[in-house]
């Protein structure tokens, strides 16, 4: 099962996973019959229904073992990596924290991640053509190479996906969306699901905002037209502008939670 180790990595192919794969096929196509679709519903639907199980004594494991999980999510290029690297470089090795990290190919973003001290798992989709999100069981499985005694904050980086991932809960206690501004304005008017799930936004990449056409206030109106709770926090992973608020809360929501 396990590919190969380096370091205080883990690197694991979606096989080792035996993930049930959910379709994307449904209420697109003018092909097929109502009982086909009635069919592809049903088997969508259990899919989420036993995640969900799953994602529920995820929870709960957690929850005892007093470990705090994060789930981040973002559409591919917003910066999550970078601002993940950010993010341990002020907390840790005061929070002890670990990573999960998915993709398709690759362990690119688990290499940069790997620097703090944290024990990492990479965990690439790639054996069934690339599925786009991971799900509960894929984190509990994940969760079991590490020593979870000695976690306080658990990190997951989805992959990059403003859909699918909105679907699966993972037994997380935050769920956090990455925007940059070099996105549209209007992503979460074009995927309210993702905005309307996750806990918090972190809008990167304003060190660009002088050299973009970019709208800065029609962006965060478009978020609260969706989700008008939602704490937005105006960042960038390069120069660290806006960190300390991100941190400050991330912070207090852990220590509420534990």
């Amino acid at each position: 099962m396990l590919a190969f180790m380096h370091k205080n990595q883990r690197y694991f192919h979606h096989k080792d996973f035996q993930k049930p794969h959910h379709s994307h096929s449904g209420g697109g196509g003018s092909v097929g019959s109502k009982n086909t679709d009635t069919r592809e519903i049903k088997i969508v639907r259990k899919v989420l229904d036993v995640n969900d199980t799953i994602a529920h004594q995820n929870r709960k494991l957690f929850r005892e073992k007093g470990v705090f999980v994060i789930n981040v999510m973002s559409s591919p290029g917003s910066g999550k990596t970078a601002i993940l690297v950010k993010t341990l470089s002020h907390i840790t090795p005061k929070i002890r924290c670990a990573v999960i990290v998915g993709d398709i190919c690759t362990s690119n973003d688990a290499d940069r991640l790997a620097g703090f001290g944290a024990p990492v798992v990479q965990i690439n989709t790639d054996a069934f053509g690339g599925d786009c999100h991971l799900a509960a069981h894929v984190i509990r499985t994940a969760a079991g190479n590490f020593n979870l005694d000695e976690i306080d904050l658990l990190i997951i980086e989805n992959l990059g996906n403003l859909v699918c991932p909105a679907e699966f809960d993972m037994g997380e206690n935050l769920r956090i969306v990455v925007l940059s501004v070099t996105e549209g304005e209007d992503k979460p008017l074009k995927y309210p699901l993702m905005f309307r799930v996750c806990d918090a936004a972190l809008l990167n990449k304003i060190d660009l905002l002088p050299y973009l056409d970019y709208d800065r206030k029609a962006a965060v109106q478009n978020i609260l037209k969706v989700n008008p709770q939602m704490p937005i926090f105006e960042i960038s992973a390069k120069t660290e502008e806006g960190f300390d608020l991100w941190i400050e809360w991330l912070k207090q929501k852990r220590h509420k939670k534990t």
